[in-house]
């Protein structure tokens, strides 16, 4: 205890000069620790506006939804038993303006008086909903279009459009939808007509690929969350005892957009580790920065160990100080990321989907505090551990013969103790401890194969045959010097520039296959909703192009899984990749003989003239990511039906090929006898292109028509968009390296001094020794850059192959932003760090020495 007590004070004598030689050591742990608790609290502001809006959002307390058809009469008697009921219809149209030479895919919304149940649309020009849907004299009915779909149509307010058979007049811009967010992906811009007036489309059949929403507001006043869920629980249970076979898909305001919460949980996840590297980062800076900062407490050590203090007495002094630093720093860095929310809605707030709830979120806080300490611990203690055990004589030639001090195994344990605690937390944590355990592990494969490329490098330069030019001999001898930070400078800047040339390199790939390859084996048109009394018509149009080719027509009805082997289809213990064809309704076809490119895997395909019991060809991927195997059974729901089947057959299914892939193929026999529309691909000449697209959209106003260069072209924007978030988040880490790199260069500000003195005595000029610094630092950088270019390409190789399965693709930007980008960045610091050195004058140095 005294000795804890003469620490504490030693401590606090040596803190009361400020943060000397600990500057970097404290920024970088704030810039991890706020990247961290910004995160976790823009997460949790996010997921707390969700809950909190769940109402408005949903549309309701719980929300029903069938596909092709609406619910029986008993069925919506009891959903009128439980409360206020608002019903919608939606589905994918096409929109012809008057003059039927502008035409558009939308998503058409029909709803009913009652609509919304909670929140309100917006219009412009502001109006109330019934005055914007009202039908009139003639039996017109009004509709809101979004602004982009009156700029496509070139349509305005009090225009006329067709829908199917029947006519609308344009009476508003629907400029917000209260529950939008909701529906998840669109294809296209959203067209608000009234229920009433749907019938006259024309496109309501059995057939016909439609959502039946329906929204209820319970009984009763659920102003708590735990009165909601006690009402949701009950309404759950009295609906699933009633209806056991109804194939409702129920979601509830607890949950209202589950798209948008795995998005934000996911991403969440991938900043966090992102901080966490930008922490490991700065570790090694702090490293560096302790180093050089018992290299000037050399003399105080020695003393403290002459007059009688123990190894364990000085490092814990030294220790004490450190932690002071850090938890001052994790404070601070928290405290930043606690205000993120607010920054985010002040530049940000009308583009954002939720709204996120203002509050003080204090896990995310606590958890960047944690993280930041157990990082500091886990990178001050071995360095702070070679004060504790080295003799006193030994500080005194540290720097030119390093000692290798015994003893050791306690702190390397304490520290290695310290980065278990680290990655323990993460993957307790994340909600996919898989790619957590994956994101870890692979920045410590980069972080080593970094350190063993510039231990190479280094030794590659002694190897060298020494430069003719004492200017480039004396640069590179800077490089592999004793003390040099070459090492910390490339491993902490590399990682940096390696996360950057990984998200780079794969959006190139990405793109690569979106814009190239996928193109050049996707159909050009898709074709929804094609009625069985059109199919032949249909099937005429189509082969009547002569461009027309590898033309398709499959028949398709949505239905959902809701058991495998006995297990109900929310219990089955699925991966997180496979667990999206469980969750809602999925396209089901049927086919007597393998469709063309099936690549089966395992099992077989039924003959064809087979007609017993249900069998099903499944996907090899879902089946892996439930355990389903051969021979297990599957019960499914299509039109309110269930019926069961067993698992034939497993294929390949490549989903990046653009063409049609069905996870369900199914046996003849059953499911063919239910009412269902038919999908078709078609590539056609690029000359035909838009006269197939005029014919088909002129004859069958009631199919709808994608164009596939369209629905690439958004998918397009949403990588671009998740590129630049990816990159953008990446820079944190960069900005840690050059933390680092600037704590390096400080470090060496003594080293410099006594350099350039001694250059100056011997008569060189301002101008060479500036020449020296640019030689050194500009091969530094580039080599720091094409490292992490190395490690970015194999690491985005081995993601491509390994986890996306798509040829890799090199891009040569990614050679000019980390190579250039390293490069300038290192040259910059180290001339900057370089002035004292150049600026100084021998004579006064002298002196002082």
């Amino acid at each position: 205890m005294n000795n804890l007590r003469l620490a504490l004070r030693f401590a606090r004598r040596e803190l009361r000069g400020g943060f000397a030689g600990f500057r970097i050591f404290f920024f970088c742990l704030v810039l991890g620790s706020a990247s961290i608790a910004g995160v976790g609290s823009l997460s949790d502001a996010f997921l707390t506006g969700l809950q909190d809006q769940g109402q408005i959002l949903l549309g309701g307390d719980v929300s029903i939804r069938q596909v092709h058809r609406p619910i029986g009469d008993t069925e919506r008697a009891f959903l009128d038993s439980q409360g206020r009921v608002s019903q919608t219809m939606s589905m994918r149209a096409m929109a012809y303006a008057r003059d039927n030479v502008s035409r558009q895919l939308v998503e058409l919304k029909a709803v009913d008086d009652r609509w919304p149940l909670f929140g309100a649309p917006a219009f412009i020009p502001a109006q109330p909903l019934r005055d914007v849907l009202a039908c009139e004299d003639d039996g017109i009915c009004g509709a809101a279009l979004e602004l982009s779909l009156m700029e496509r149509l070139h349509v305005q307010r009090g225009d006329l459009i067709r829908l199917g058979n029947a006519t609308f007049r344009v009476m508003a811009v629907l400029d917000k939808e209260p529950d939008r967010v909701s529906t998840g992906f669109e294809w296209g811009p959203r067209l608000l007509i009234s229920a009433k007036g749907l019938p006259a489309t024309g496109l309501v059949s059995l057939e016909s690929l439609i959502n039946y929403n329906y929204r209820v507001a319970l009984n009763g006043a659920l102003n708590s969350q735990v009165q909601a869920r006690a009402a949701i629980a009950d309404f759950k249970s009295a609906a699933e005892k009633r209806f056991p076979e109804a194939g409702w898909n129920i979601r509830d305001r607890t949950d209202a957009a589950p798209g948008i919460r795995r998005y934000v949980e996911q991403l969440t996840m991938f900043l966090t580790l992102v901080g966490l590297v930008a922490l490991g980062v700065g570790g090694v800076g702090a490293s560096q920065a302790i180093i050089a900062f018992l290299d000037r407490k050399r003399a105080d050590i020695a003393i403290l160990k002459s007059m009688g203090a123990s190894g364990s007495f000085v490092f814990l002094v030294f220790f004490l100080q450190v932690m002071a630093v850090a938890v001052a720093a994790t404070v601070l860095g928290a405290l930043l990321g606690a205000a993120l929310p607010f920054g985010v809605v002040w530049f940000y707030g009308d583009a954002l989907p939720v709204p996120p709830s203002f509050g003080f979120y204090p896990l995310p806080l606590l958890l960047a505090v944690a993280f930041g300490l157990l990082s500091a611990v886990a990178f001050a203690v071995p360095p702070l551990s070679r004060a504790r055990a080295v003799p006193p004589a030994s500080l005194f030639r540290d720097t030119i013969s390093p000692a290798n001090p015994e003893g050791q195994n306690l702190y390397r344990a304490i520290s290695a103790a310290a980065a278990i605690g680290v990655a323990a937390l993460t993957l307790v944590l994340a909600p996919s401890p898989i790619f957590a355990a994956e994101f870890l592990g692979g920045s410590i494969v980069a972080l080593a194969l970094l350190r063993l490329l510039a231990e190479g490098m280094r030794r590659a330069i002694r190897a060298m045959p020494r430069p003719k030019s004492p200017l480039v001999r004396l640069a590179l001898a800077n490089l592999v010097r004793p003390g040099a930070a070459t090492g910390g400078i490339i491993t902490a800047l590399g990682l940096g520039l390696t996360l950057l040339a990984t998200v780079t390199l794969l959006n190139a790939t990405i793109n690569a296959q979106v814009a190239g390859a996928l193109p050049a084996r996707a159909p050009s048109f898709f074709f929804v909703d094609i009625q069985q009394g059109d199919a032949a018509a249909f099937d005429r149009t189509i082969t009547g192009f002569s461009g027309a080719s590898g033309y398709q027509r499959t028949p398709m009805i949505r239905g959902r899984i809701t058991e495998m082997n006995g297990v109900p289809s929310a219990q089955v213990k699925v991966t997180p990749e496979a667990k999206w064809a469980l969750n809602g309704d999925r396209g089901i076809t049927y086919a007597a003989t393998p469709p063309p490119g099936t690549v089966i895997t395992e099992g077989e395909w039924w003959a064809r003239d087979y007609r017993g019991p249900t069998l099903i060809s499944l996907d090899q991927n879902i089946a892996h990511g439930t355990g389903a195997k051969i021979g297990d059974s599957m019960k499914l729901n299509v039109l309110g039906r269930e019926f069961e089947g067993r698992i034939a057959s497993l294929r390949k299914v490549d989903f990046t090929n653009g063409g049609q892939n069905f996870v369900l193929v199914l046996s003849p026999g059953l499911i063919d006898k239910a009412p269902h529309a038919f999908l078709a691909t078609v590539r056609v000449d690029d000359a035909q292109e838009n006269a197939m697209y005029l014919a088909v959209t002129n004859r069958f106003p009631n199919i709808s028509t994608v164009r596939v260069k369209d629905a690439i072209q958004q998918i397009q924007n949403m990588l671009a968009s998740l590129a630049r978030g990816v990159s953008a988040a990446s820079l944190v880490t960069i900005l840690a390296g050059l933390l680092v790199l600037a704590g390096a260069i400080a470090a060496g500000t003594r080293a410099r001094l006594y350099d350039a003195t001694i250059l100056k005595v011997l008569g060189a000029t301002r101008a060479r020794i500036a020449l020296v610094y640019v030689i050194e630092y500009g091969v530094l950088g580039a080599a720091t850059g094409v490292i992490a270019l190395a490690a970015g390409t194999l690491a985005g190789w081995v993601i491509a192959w390994g986890v996306l399965d798509v040829p890799f693709t090199f891009d040569g930007r990614a050679v000019l932003v980390t190579v250039l980008g390293g490069g300038a960045a290192t040259l910059l610091f180290g001339l900057l760090g370089a002035i004292g050195a150049l600026s100084v004058r021998p004579a006064r140095r002298l002196r002082a020495a």
